[in-house]
């Protein structure tokens, strides 16, 4: 089955529908969505509206825990506890009860399913060798697709070898038939690697093969929702830079 990762949307719905629209073409089956539906972006209703149509897995992320006021907001940076805030206002009540219905982990196909971590679902970054190593010892899945540092990278475990990762570009195709895997496909509404592209991979779930993807979406479509809502104009700039 062929199958499209996404995370980190972000309320930027120009982005999900680039990355929906982009997996349909390159013919997947489905579109497991890895959390964070909504936070720093001016579309939440329109975001979860997506993610309930087209999403055959989802997961909630920290921003969308707390928007429901499942955390606190105390551990958000400002910019972020301003967008909560903002979203918490402003979502329908349906948007409030799907992502209420959501957990921050998961599988599918035999693959873990996780926001962060498997070892920290809603909060732990994965974003060093020893931290993956970590994480594979805490759970049974060989192959686990992670979101939440809205860094596109990878970790790999090869058998009798200490883990080892690397940031990923566009087009870039991992075989995860050998050892132990962390993947993380990069986020769709906030990029923060230098790419400002809508970022997610392509899963073929019988050959275990995944590759990097990138979509061009309306960046200046987002910040100008962004900007008509008044939120900060920090979190309307950084995504022409992606950072």
């Amino acid at each position: 089955m062929q199958v499209a990762i996404c995370t980190d949307i972000h309320g930027n719905r120009h982005a999900f529908e680039a990355v929906i629209a982009a997996a349909e073409q390159a013919g997947a089956e489905e579109l497991w969505c890895l959390g964070d539906l909504v936070g720093y972006g001016a579309e939440p209703d329109a975001c979860v509206a997506l993610a309930a149509e087209h999403a055959a897995i989802c997961l909630a992320g920290n921003h969308d825990l707390a928007v429901v006021e499942v955390l606190s907001l105390d551990d958000f940076s400002r910019g972020a506890a301003l967008a909560a805030r903002w979203t918490q206002e402003v979502i329908s009540d349906e948007t409030r009860q799907f992502l209420l219905s959501l957990s921050p982990a998961g599988q599918g196909e035999g693959f873990g399913l996780f926001h962060a971590s498997p070892r920290d679902p809603i909060w732990e970054y994965v974003l060093s060798g020893l931290t993956a190593e970590l994480c594979f010892d805490s759970t049974d899945f060989r192959v686990s697709f992670i979101g939440h540092s809205h860094v596109a990278l990878s970790f790999h475990r090869p058998e009798g070898f200490p883990a080892a990762g690397s940031t990923q570009r566009e087009g870039i195709e991992l075989d995860l038939t050998q050892g132990d895997w962390l993947i993380n496909p990069g986020s769709t509404g906030q990029p923060r690697d230098g790419d400002p592209r809508a970022a997610w991979l392509l899963l073929d779930t019988q050959r275990q093969v995944c590759t990097y993807q990138r979509a061009e979406y309306d960046i200046a479509g987002a910040q100008a929702a962004i900007r008509a809502a008044r939120l900060p104009d920090s979190l309307a700039e950084r995504l022409q830079y992606g950072q």
